[in-house]
């Protein structure tokens, strides 16, 4: 691995299962489900009728309502994230360093809820009723924007949009920037808030999401052989990544270290996974190569299982791939089982919990596995949490148009 070594010394995450870190990890340690019947709007006539929405966020906890009104929810999540990621970490971005303080976040599709609310509001009222807070709203890359506006981070700023693999993106160009030494520290990681009408009935269109309604909280079942789709949900996930010599300087509590990141493209189908998963193992392998790490030292992969038919099994043929009989050796683990699938968001936050996964030796398992797929044949930690010390936890995520993208996190040992 050429370069500075790289750590995280900070985690925060907003999910459907707590609106802070520390709520979020207790409840995926206790198995606990955050799918439940939509509030957001009527969903009467949808044939998915449920999500995982975030529940009891108050944005004025982190900003004043006037900033609330300027921003869709996704920035909002973006701004509180950060700031419990900072406070977290105990960093201070003072003067002499804001230049050298870098965001780059991942996020899949923005400001969809103002988007609606705003075309409706055109239809009904005419173009003179379009708040000129309406484009800065809804653009992705403002979630780092607002985070640079209340955070004084000057150093590169930018969001990545590749779908669902653009919070794990977003942590492998942050990792590479601060490798090259290009700057003392990042704020990375994904945000997403898409729970809409206009995305629901999208999802739905393609019979991608599941529609177990009847049964919310086992609705999300990764791996399993009765899954019939994923559960969109909203949230965000951020790690603060800075180089070892810094963070030893600072003394700051060191979580775990970056040391692989790879990228591939299936260049298969709009969105489809390669059925083979030979593009997802590509990632894999190129995590692994600049991480100079064998595939035999892996312990542990937070999948992205998905709860999908194909993507399960696509990815189940990826692990067995790269990992070879040691595939059988490794736990796996799928956190969308409880969260459900937080798109740009998810591998910022599947990012948080592999990281505390080798922290805390704890491996939340996978909810609702009850009737393994015959082709999905690995340890997937299916009874509830597992004690297990881990040195090496790859955290995969992959998206509509092909993309992959896998980030290789180290226990930290000093």
């Amino acid at each position: 691995m050429i370069g500075k070594r790289v750590v995280v010394t900070g985690v925060s995450a907003i999910t459907p299962i707590g609106g802070d870190l520390e709520t979020s990890w207790a409840n995926l340690l206790s198995g606990r489900s955050g799918i439940a019947p939509i509030t957001r709007f009527d969903s009467g006539e949808y044939a998915t009728k449920i999500a995982g929405e975030v529940k009891g966020f108050n944005a004025e906890d982190f900003m004043t309502r006037k900033q609330a009104q300027r921003m869709d929810r996704f920035n909002q999540y973006a701004v509180a994230g950060a700031l419990m990621l900072l406070e977290q970490a105990g960093f201070e971005i003072t003067k002499d360093m804001e230049e050298e303080v870098g965001i780059v976040l991942g996020c899949g599709l923005g400001g969809l809820e103002t988007i609606e609310e705003f075309h409706t509001r055109l239809m009904h009222k005419g173009p003179g009723r379009i708040s000129p807070f309406y484009i800065p709203k809804l653009i992705s890359n403002i979630a780092a924007g607002q985070i640079a506006i209340f955070t004084r981070a000057k150093g590169p700023n930018m969001v990545t949009t590749s779908a669902c693999a653009s919070g794990v993106h977003s942590i492998g160009y942050a990792f590479s920037d601060l490798k090259l030494n290009r700057v003392r520290a990042m704020i990375c990681g994904g945000v997403e808030s898409t729970i809409t009408p206009m995305a629901v009935s999208g999802f739905n269109a393609m019979k991608a999401l599941s529609t177990r309604n009847d049964d919310p909280e086992r609705a999300s079942r990764p791996f399993d052989r009765d899954r019939d789709g994923f559960l969109i949900a909203e949230g965000g996930g951020m790690l603060l990544l800075e180089t070892l010599d810094q963070a030893l300087e600072r003394g700051a509590t060191i979580y775990g270290e970056v040391c692989g990141f790879g990228a591939s493209a299936d260049a298969h189908h709009m969105t489809a996974p390669d059925e083979s998963g030979q593009g997802m193992a590509s990632a894999m392998r190129a995590a692994l190569k600049e991480a100079e790490v064998s595939p035999s030292d892996v312990d542990h992969i937070n999948a992205h299982g998905t709860s999908t038919p194909m993507n399960d099994v696509a990815e189940t043929r990826a692990i067995k791939s790269v990992f070879g009989d040691h595939a059988y050796s490794m736990s796996v683990t799928a956190n969308k089982s409880m969260i459900g699938h937080m798109l740009g968001a998810a591998g910022g936050v599947e990012s948080v919990f592999s990281v505390k996964t080798l922290y805390e030796g704890k491996i939340p398992g996978t909810i609702n596995l009850e009737y393994p797929d015959p082709e999905c044949d690995l340890d997937y930690v299916a009874q509830g949490t597992r004690e297990k010390q881990c040195e090496y936890a790859l955290c995969n995520s992959f998206g509509f148009g092909g993309t992959n993208a896998c980030i290789l996190f180290k226990r930290y040992q000093g």
